[in-house]
């Protein structure tokens, strides 16, 4: 890819996808790609609109067109999810070069089936199990190795929806409730070895380009930043960096947070995120994490240039 990055000639018509200019992962973006000459703007994915024509397809930002853009990077919130997957997805179609595509996004955002694919890929990932039975909730949880474990929303985002249940009356009566919210959850082994720790990689372009330790706060076992949890710079082994790599690779996502438990049976991956935050790792590790999200964007335009000369 940097072969492919030193050949650029000129700047990119770059788009980043995000509710909010004021973000800091968004704000450090628009600089990155400032500084390497592009211009960039900031679009609120639901502020545009999907044409569907069987003689045109199309997509619109307060009625212009958004094809002749070079490069989308998406930055994904809950709220927006579903409308930025389903413009990645039109603007592929149009020729636009995605950084991470509809599909990756889609596929990592939903728990189990993420973990399911990565299992399939024969990486490690916890225990987990699902069900919409109740009388077999029981075996369920025997599955992954009895109380305690841990209830997860099939989409929750930054530690929402995490709670570890101590009991199977407590599954029983959370995961009820969660039903009667129309809520689908699974039930994931909790791995007390973690110690409330666990490795969240940075990896974009096929590379681990940072790493931090993040610990929970006294009392919880969630060790996201926003909820108290403190870190610090991570030295990951070859074997958790192959790991953190492929995961992003199984999703076919240009730019991923893979986060890690340690577990006896060594690491295993939790979550595969296709919009991580940049804050904290670029805090902790002093790295310019932007900037590398940038050059990934490049080395694909460069890429996707070369695909169309010669097709």
């Amino acid at each position: 890819m940097s072969h492919a990055v030193a050949r650029i000639q000129h700047h990119m018509k770059l788009v980043i996808l995000s509710r909010s200019r004021t973000l800091y992962s968004t704000r450090r973006l628009v600089e990155a790609s400032r500084r390497r000459g592009h211009d960039v703007r900031v679009i609120d994915p639901c502020r545009c609109s999907i044409h569907l024509d069987p003689s045109a397809l199309e997509v619109t930002f307060e009625g212009r067109s958004l094809r002749h853009i070079d490069c989308v990077i998406p930055r994904v919130g809950s709220a927006s999810a579903d409308m930025v997957i389903n413009l990645l997805n039109q603007l592929e179609r149009l020729g636009v070069v995605c950084l991470n595509v509809g599909d990756g996004v889609q596929r990592s955002r939903d728990k189990f089936r993420s973990l399911q694919e990565l299992a399939l890929a024969g990486l490690p990932v916890p225990r987990t199990a699902m069900t919409r039975q109740i009388d077999q909730l029981d075996h369920c949880v025997e599955s992954v190795g009895g109380p305690p474990v841990i209830i997860k929303l099939r989409e929750g985002t930054q530690g929402v929806g995490v709670i570890k249940a101590d009991s199977s009356t407590s599954v029983s009566s959370i995961v009820q409730a969660l039903w009667a919210l129309e809520q689908p959850v699974l039930v994931q082994e909790f791995i007390e070895e973690s110690d409330g720790e666990d490795i969240r990689a940075f990896v974009v372009d096929g590379k681990v380009i940072g790493a931090m330790k993040r610990s929970a706060k006294d009392g919880d076992f969630r060790s996201n930043l926003h909820l108290g949890g403190v870190a610090e710079r991570a030295t990951l082994t070859r074997e958790m960096r192959d790991i953190a790599i492929e995961a992003a690779a199984t999703f076919g996502l240009k730019v991923a947070g893979v986060d890690l438990l340690m577990s006896h049976r060594g690491p295993v991956i939790t979550e595969v995120n296709p919009s991580p935050g940049l804050e904290g790792i670029e805090g902790i590790t002093g790295f310019d994490i932007a900037k590398s999200v940038i050059r990934a964007a490049e080395a694909l335009h460069v890429i996707n240039q070369d695909r169309v000369a010669t097709s």
